[in-house]
């Protein structure tokens, strides 16, 4: 099965994931599994950016993994942070929170372009 056939498209290389502190490649790699899941969805303008993957030194930090966003689409600026216990964890809030910030982003000008009340000839009010 291809990008083709799931409807998805692949992210380019405009996408940098980025580690910070000890982060395995494991990690990285189901991080970027996720970021690609949320942004090569098919109607999305063309995504540059990066994401940050860190996770905490001190072992008594409650949430030690965190991961921030700044991913310019289209003409949108979207950031999305997230903290979680685990990478898995973080990958998946990462990808449902991204997801929810592109959705709007992308669909942010079309209520704008739409009128308040029809046209007369859909049944508005003629003038």
């Amino acid at each position: 099965m291809t990008a083709r056939d799931t409807g998805t498209r692949e992210i380019t290389g405009d996408i940098r994931v980025r580690a910070e502190g000890d982060v395995d490649a494991e990690a990285l790699a189901y991080v970027r599994e996720k970021v690609g899941a949320a942004l090569g969805r098919p109607g999305l303008p063309p995504a540059s950016g990066e994401v940050r993957v860190a996770r905490a030194a001190a072992h008594h930090v409650g949430l030690p993994w965190s991961a921030g966003t700044e991913i310019r689409l289209g003409d949108d600026l979207v950031v999305v942070h997230a903290q979680e216990a685990s990478a898995r964890e973080l990958a998946d809030r990462l990808q449902d929170r991204l997801r929810a910030a592109t959705e709007r982003a992308a669909h942010r000008g079309d209520t704008a372009r739409r009128s308040a009340t029809p046209p007369p000839w859909r049944g508005g009010p003629e003038r």
